[in-house]
């Protein structure tokens, strides 16, 4: 009993070691890492929130340092919709920018749930040696409404809630927030000294030597009027037609997310003055679509909406949509844009015999968020060993769908990926290898095929026979 329990002991303070030798690595490999400088730039200007971070780090340490740790606090890091970094090189006018790897992970000593993004560098930093990072993050529903409703004459105020100070887990020498807002009209702010505020720029700083873990928070009540479109869910179906077309289905769910509507609507006040009766409403959307599109239709459950605008010339088109009303904070709307592109544009074959098909992902509708964002690529029946080339990590399932004159079905890739905004509007590949339904098919389908045909042309003639007598 005596031994079991020591053993216990030992095994605790066995951990405990392992515990404190692990914080202790983390926390070193921390200190050989200061930031000289940190410049933030957040935009306010729609609800979608950007924000651009320049940092110069510098190795302090004695051993090399191959990656830079991005710090977010719990109520941001659940709202990231991007992280992208990359590495500035030369000077001026000579300077480039490479794309870095950022992935998120995981601290054993993160206070206050801080959630963690490391950056892989190009080359690891010595000791004394510099490089100068730019990192965009997105938030979304990141504005809150408030007052949380408002009338059809009444501007939307939102607050916007963040830090003075850069919450980042290495030790900063100098740094400055700059906070752009969408118009002069900001009715409150945090004073964290030096602040200033001066026409639409809020600055905060410069901030001197501040260690590890910094933060204080601010909160900025502002007017934002811009439209809050969110698309709840967007089901997006790519259908691929052998014989030459691309065929695309959108079916969207959208709604207002600002503040909600209260009281009555007015549409004799929003038409003769939308500017003062309807400032945080909006009426119209713009979609980008691909060049050389044809056979566009929107649409909802009542029909055909007439209130749309095509424009297309060799480089893009763009379709400019208007619901049937006017959309306020929490009123939503339902429709489906379809369309078809000529598949010689979208669809190639690898050097090793693969067909593929080179498509863009995300959602064409402009200052977008789509909270879940579904695409199915329809592939041709016959079709085998589909995979998906995404440039972020999505969730992929497999499924089949039957159209008319299938035999055995078409194979449909599913794509889904929630948080979606329009920086993920990039290319994607769908492969796939491809022959005929009838060299796959088994003998007895083929016999059952005939079979059919044969007994389709007996009972043709029989009633032939039967109405000539």
């Amino acid at each position: 009993m005596a031994r079991s329990t020591a053993m216990k002991a030992a095994g605790i303070i066995l951990a405990l070691l392992i515990f404190t030798s692990l914080a202790l690595a983390v926390s070193s490999s921390n200190n050989q890492i200061q930031i000289l400088n940190a410049e933030r730039r957040i935009d306010l200007s729609s609800h979608i929130v950007k924000v651009f971070l320049t940092l110069k780090v510098e190795n302090v340490g004695t051993t090399p340092a191959s990656e830079i740790l991005l710090a977010f606090p719990p109520s941001q890091a659940d709202h990231l919709a991007l992280v992208k970094a990359q590495a500035a090189i030369g000077k001026k006018k000579k300077k480039s920018y490479v794309h870095l790897d950022v992935n998120p992970t995981e601290l054993p000593d993160a206070p206050n749930g801080t959630k963690y993004f490391s950056i892989s560098l190009l080359n690891p930093l010595s000791l004394g040696e510099t490089a100068t990072l730019e990192v965009l993050y997105i938030l979304t529903h990141s504005l809150e409404p408030f007052p949380a409703e408002i009338s059809q004459s009444e501007s939307q105020l939102v607050y916007f809630r963040d830090s003075a100070l850069i919450l980042s887990p290495y030790h900063i020498k100098q740094q400055t927030t700059f906070i752009k807002t969408p118009s002069t009209k900001v009715e409150s702010y945090t004073r964290v000294e030096p602040t200033k505020f001066a026409g639409r720029e809020l600055k905060y700083g410069p901030y001197e030597d501040r260690p590890p873990y910094s933060f204080s928070p601010v909160i900025v009540h502002l007017e934002n009027n811009s439209p809050f479109a969110v698309v709840e869910e967007l089901l997006r179906e790519v259908e691929i037609s052998h014989w030459g077309n691309l065929q695309i289905t959108e079916h969207y769910k959208l709604v207002h997310a600002g503040a909600r509507h209260k009281g009555v609507f007015s549409r004799v006040d929003y038409q003769s003055r939308p500017s003062f009766k309807g400032a945080s409403s909006f009426k119209h959307l713009l979609a980008s679509l691909p060049p050389r599109v044809h056979s566009v239709y929107y649409r909802d459950e009542i029909g055909n909406i007439s209130s749309s605008h095509l424009r297309t010339d060799y480089r893009k088109s763009e379709l400019e949509i208007e619901p049937r009303y006017p959309l306020f904070g929490g009123w939503k709307a339902t429709f489906v844009i379809g369309y078809g592109l000529p598949l010689e544009d979208f669809l190639f074959e690898s050097p090793d015999g693969k067909r593929y098909l080179n498509f863009s992902f995300g959602c064409p509708l402009a200052q977008t968020v789509v909270n879940k964002l579904t695409i199915k690529v329809v592939l041709p029946e016959g079709s085998k060993d589909p995979s998906a080339a995404v440039p972020f990590p999505v969730e992929q399932h497999l499924e089949t769908k039957y159209s008319y004159l299938d035999v055995v079905g078409r194979t449909v890739l599913v794509l889904e990926k929630k948080n979606v905004v329009p920086e993920h509007i990039t290319p994607f590949q769908v492969y796939y290898t491809f022959k005929p339904i009838f060299m796959l098919a088994e003998p007895l389908m083929l016999a059952s095929v005939f079979f059919l045909f044969f007994m389709a042309c007996v009972a043709y003639l029989q009633i032939d026979v039967s109405i000539r007598k």
